[in-house]
This record gives structure tokens, sequence and C-alpha cells, in this order.
């Protein structure tokens, strides 16, 4: 038989056990954070049917999408996890408690070409607010505040949250009679950061049709900057030329007074007029956030208002704003530049029960007391010398071995061994969970990222 040479599709991205639990780390401070805000969880399906993914897709989202067919099915992957959820809302609109407030964390797909820190399989983690008819303001000042205390709480200090209104956008756009050509300008300066201002000058003139007169005036708008307070000051001057723009400037106000309230400091957010997000549905308040130390990476949380994307699927207005974190393109880049805690210990289990005796039956009843007692308990059966044992241990980065031997047999103990600093104590057997738990304390504590 001939063997297949196993490999992984590029693009997608497999971890090593260790790194693996990090992932799930990361993962499980940011559902719980996102339950701390009062979002419920949601899963949805990988696969839908095409033509409600693509309802408000096309340009490069349609060039993404894997898409194919089964039978007379013309299914695709998610590429995101936000159009599945406006499909989600207007087909249970009845039995949903409105603003409906869910996290997602999920596997979507993208066809793009593979490269280092993006993928073509790879998990986002979304949070979005749905209102029915209509959606306050509060809720786009909120959504920074979840994403600084999630970054936070995952250890990264250096971050800043930039945010924009594309109301501003699309009212400055309107001054300069350039409204049909609006949506292709923004999608042209969302790639400032990526290929600089002389290439998206060359690209609004040659691909959006903008005269270089016009080109210019929107990079000296788009170039305003200074403090919160001197980016509103500036764009004040704009003022009652345009309904849209000030109705977005307003809004801009609004969520960064607010924002301090909600505990996120100056230092962490920025009012950036270069934020556009280059989707369409984006209708107000637009967000990014890069990690200052790695601002190659671009933004690694993104998202914003949007007021009808579950219009192609109910006549019900269902306004949202939501954000999602690239999950997996987070995690490689803190990999990559060695930014994880290595004092973080985590392990499969709690504890590796080692029998010492051919007879198990003592190994697996503490092992099964052990984890009636809330311990991970991992049993170790194979027929292997003490040394290989521990090394097993060992490489699990398991905190305690639970040695049981015949000594320990006949006097109703077990000896417990601290793995991190060598010390081993002999107990009895019903009280080896309490001596874990109390040094379990010592071991996995801390954040995920190092400072």
């Amino acid at each position: 038989m001939e063997r297949i040479r196993p490999h992984t599709l590029s693009g997608f991205m497999e971890l090593t056990p260790d790194k693996q639990l990090r992932f799930e780390r990361m993962a499980e401070v940011l559902r719980s954070t996102y339950a701390l805000y009062g979002f419920t969880p949601l899963d949805t399906p990988v696969i839908e049917a095409a033509e409600v993914l693509l309802a408000k897709g096309g340009g490069e989202t349609e060039k993404q999408i894997y898409r194919f067919t089964k039978g007379d099915s013309d299914l695709a992957l998610r590429f995101d996890l936000t159009v599945p959820l406006a499909k989600y809302v207007a087909l249970n609109y009845g039995q949903l408690a409105f603003p409906f407030r869910r996290f997602q964390i999920g596997k979507v797909y993208r066809g793009e070409r593979a490269q280092r820190g993006r993928f073509r399989e790879f998990y986002q983690a979304d949070i979005d607010v749905i209102g029915d008819g209509s959606l306050d303001i509060m809720n786009e000042a909120e959504i920074p505040s979840i994403i600084y205390r999630t970054f936070r709480s995952l250890g990264l200090e250096r971050f800043v949250i930039r945010v924009n209104n594309r109301k501003i956008l699309n009212g400055f756009y309107a001054m300069l009679g350039l409204t049909d050509k609006a949506g292709a300008i923004m999608r042209t300066v969302d790639k400032l950061d990526k290929i600089g201002a002389a290439k998206v000058r060359a690209l609004l003139a040659d691909e959006c049709g903008v005269s270089p007169a016009d080109a210019d005036e929107i990079l000296r708008f788009i170039s305003i900057g200074g403090s919160n307070a001197e980016v509103l000051a500036r764009l004040e001057d704009y003022r009652g030329r345009e309904s849209v723009f000030d109705a977005g400037l307003d809004e801009l106000a609004t969520v960064i007074r607010y924002l301090s309230a909600f505990g996120v400091p100056e230092t962490h957010f920025a009012a950036d007029l270069t934020i556009a997000r280059g989707l369409d549905y984006y209708t107000g308040t637009v967000y990014e956030t890069v990690v200052t130390d790695h601002p190659e990476v671009g933004s690694v949380c993104s998202g914003g208002r949007y007021d009808d994307l579950a219009g192609y699927y109910t006549d019900k207005k269902l306004p949202g704003v939501g954000i999602s974190i690239g999950l997996t393109r987070l995690f490689f880049v803190l990999d990559d530049q060695g930014l994880l805690n290595p004092e973080l210990t985590l392990a499969p289990a709690d504890a590796l029960v080692i029998p010492m005796t051919d007879d198990l039956s003592a190994a697996v009843s503490l092992a099964t007391a052990l984890r009636e007692a809330g311990v991970r308990t991992q049993l170790y059966a194979e027929k292997k010398k003490f040394k290989a044992r521990m090394s097993y241990a060992d490489r699990l980065s398991v905190p305690f071995a639970v040695i049981i031997g015949e000594d320990e047999i006949a006097s109703g103990s077990a000896s417990v061994k601290n793995m991190r600093t060598g010390e081993q104590v002999t107990v009895p057997a019903g009280d080896a969970a309490g001596v874990i738990k109390a040094g379990l304390s010592a071991f996995g504590s801390g954040r995920l990222i190092r400072g």
C-alpha cells in the first residue's frame, strides 16, 4: 500500500497540545468576559445556503467564499459570523428578547491567499447587540469597553481602539459630490495602513474616478489627528454643511464622551478618520484595534454599527452593533512574538495517578475519588518503568503525581508529589484531593500574555 505523506493544507493551523491548551485558555477568557456584559452564547451552522451568505456579499467576499454543490444544493462555508447572525435573528425573531445580545466563537473560511499570520480557516470571536426597530447609541459606546476589558484580561496592555463613524465619512464625501463613489472610496482608504498614502491616492484616481484635487482633500481630511478633543474640534469646522455628517459627528462625540465612564482610559482609544471598514453594511460607529508594538499585524479586533444587515431576510428593521476578534490570528502573533506567558502552567489534568502494582483496583478507586472531588485526574495504566511514568507526567506539565504502591495500599494512603517543587508527602488517601486543591493555586495562575 502506497503511503500518503501527512500534511496540513496551507492556511490551516494545527497546534501542538501545549499551544492548544493556551488557545483554549484565551477562548475561555473571551467567553467569561462576554458573559460579564450579559451576552448569551450562540452557534450557527458552518455550512449555509450560498444565497443566504451572499445576500449582501459580492466583491471581495464572493471571490473568497468557499462554494460547492451537493446534489441540487448550492452551498457555502460561512466567511464570517455576522451574516449568519442576521439570518438567525430574522428566522427566530418571535422567540428572541430585544435587544438581543449574543457572543459566538467559531471557525470561518476565506479562500484568500494564505500568508504569514493570515489563514483560510480561522476562529473568530464575535459579540453583537441587535435591536428591534432601533438601537441606542449607548450600545456603540459600550463595545470599546468590552474590547478593553477583554484584552486587559488576556494580559495585553499596549493596544489602541481606533474609532470612527461612517456617517462622518459619507457626509464628507457628499460635500465633495462623491456620494455615488463613497463605498469604493472607503474600501480604498481602508487600505491606507497597508499600502500608504501615495498608492491610495493613485487608486482613488484610477479605480474610483476621483479627481486629483478631491483625492488630496480626502487624504487631508482623514489625516486629521491629535487628541480626541482636538479631532472633534477640527471636525466641528465642517458642521452645518451636511446633515449626515452632523449626525455622525454627534454620535462620535457621544461614544468618546461615555468611554471614560465605561472605564476605558484615553490612552487606549483614539478617534481616527482613516478607519472605514471595507464592508458596506456598516452605517455608523466603526472600530479597529491594533497592538501598539506590532502595527504590522493590522487590526486584531474590528466591527461597527449596521442598520439593515437583516434586510435581505426580513422586512423588520433590526439594527445592530458588534465586533469580531480574529482569534487564530491574534494567537499566532502572540506566539510568534514570544508574548505568551511561559510561566503559566497549563495541563490536561491536575493530577496523574501512577499505580505501582499489577492490580490497579486501588488506583482506579483513588482516581475516581479525586474526580468526584473535582480534581481533573488521569490514570496511567501503561506497564512502564517508574522513570518513564514520571517523565510522562513531566511532559504533560501535570501539577501533581499521585503514587500508589503496595505500602500506600496497605496503609490506606497516597503519595502526592508536587511536580514543580519536587516536594512529596504521604497522606491518607481521602486527604489527597485536599492536598492537590490547596497546591493548585500556585499552578495556572496569572495572565496568558506576559506584560
